[in-house]
């Protein structure tokens, strides 16, 4: 039982006994049992809509990719950013 020997088991009962008494220990697990079978029941009913919202969406095919905007272009690739005018010189004077 949970990797507990006799005695650490029967220390538990005990403190329990204690604790709520005789008459209350049947009380407090058929609060305990119900408290867990609510909860199980919400977990089943979230489930259930959740599998029954993914059943009822329609399966869309992804969209097409869309082309490269020149800005995002690869840099191998020349993408003209000013008007054409006359090329610069290099030439210095002296």
């Amino acid at each position: 039982m949970f990797g507990l020997g006799e005695t650490e088991s029967l220390v538990i009962i005990l403190a329990i006994l204690l604790l709520f008494g005789a008459k209350r220990i049947p009380d407090v697990a058929k609060s305990f049992g119900a408290g867990i079978r609510e909860f199980r029941r919400a977990m089943r009913e979230v489930q259930d809509e959740v599998h029954a919202a993914a059943a009822s969406e329609p399966s869309t095919p992804p969209a097409p990719p869309r082309s490269i905007p020149p800005v995002l272009a690869a840099p191998d690739q020349a993408v003209p950013t000013a008007k054409p005018g006359p090329e610069p010189t290099t030439e210095v004077k002296a």
